[in-house]
């Protein structure tokens, strides 16, 4: 097994804009007449009742697609640099948590959005088995004063999905069972990567992933691979690695041992209000007084 500790990694955020644009057209009327149909002067008034014209509708300006389509149906990208197609793979691919927790992985296809392109790009979909341990060395009093544990961990490849896409059909991907089961070792976490060209090597790789770190938007934590093929990627972290072994061996129930920094739920263990520190005798306030 191979271990290496964890650390706070970094990650860059993409967003995509999206613009809106209105044409407002305002038509105005008005007038004013007497009584009766004269004049305040006492002459039969002609008709006083004007219509304005109304003004021209602004032009709503056609708004251009991030990848528009030419007159082959589809989106050039002859020459495109690998950076440029690993933003677009990016767009392209949805993990669970972007699916808002769906079972799958999915291509999207949404034409002129994200293309579809002339020319397919070769994709990798990669699901990763990490097995965590606590370090060799570490005692109870660390995870009884709320310090964590230094985590290692041995990540190994479980499935692999070549793809070949050019976003003209969506694709989904299902998620492999036995590495998602909800009845899983609390020592395990998955981790997908999604990747443009040929399957990752040992060297590109994370040397570190955090147990409880940094989230973005979805929920998902950071994770610092060592390559810049990386278009997206999602971590399931282990849910006690508190518990496991230097071999990542559960050695004790979950609910026996707190996350390491956890508050307790129960906040007044006793039936002493606020604290056992301090506490007051209703019966003493509501008393009546002493004649």
């Amino acid at each position: 097994m191979r271990y290496v500790p964890r650390r706070v990694p970094g990650r860059n955020d993409s967003v995509v804009p999206v613009v809106a644009a209105l044409a407002v057209a305002v038509l105005f009327t008005g007038g004013c007449s007497s009584a009766h149909g004269t004049s305040l002067s006492g002459d039969p008034s002609e008709s006083a009742t004007g219509v304005s014209e109304s003004p021209s509708p602004s032009p709503t300006p056609s708004l251009t697609p991030p990848y528009p389509t030419g007159a082959s149906g589809c989106h050039d990208n002859k020459g495109w640099t690998a950076e440029e197609s690993t933003d677009w793979v990016g767009l392209v691919v949805d993990t669970p948590k972007e699916n808002y927790g769906e079972d799958e992985l999915r291509v999207v296809s949404l034409p002129g959005y994200n293309g579809p392109l002339c020319r397919k790009i070769t994709v990798q979909v990669e699901f990763w088995k990490l097995v965590y341990g606590v370090a060799n060395g570490t005692d109870g009093e660390r995870l009884s004063n709320g310090m964590p544990p230094a985590y290692y961990f041995d990540i190994r490849r479980g499935k692999r999905v070549e793809l070949h896409t050019d976003a003209g059909v969506e694709r989904t991907i299902a998620l492999p069972t036995s590495l998602y089961a909800t009845d899983r070792s609390p020592c395990v976490g998955a981790l997908i990567s999604i990747t443009v060209g040929k399957p990752l090597t040992s060297k590109e790789l994370p040397e570190e992933v955090e147990v409880g770190g940094e989230k973005d938007l979805w929920g998902r934590a950071t994770v610092d691979f060592r390559s810049q093929r990386v278009a997206d990627y999602e971590l399931s972290e282990p849910s006690a690695p508190q518990v496991c072994s230097p071999d990542g061996k559960p050695t004790a129930d979950p609910a026996d041992v707190p996350i390491p920094g956890s508050q307790p739920t129960d906040l007044y263990p006793t039936d002493l209000y606020p604290t056992p520190d301090y506490s007051l005798d209703i019966d003493d306030v509501f008393r009546s007084p002493t004649p």
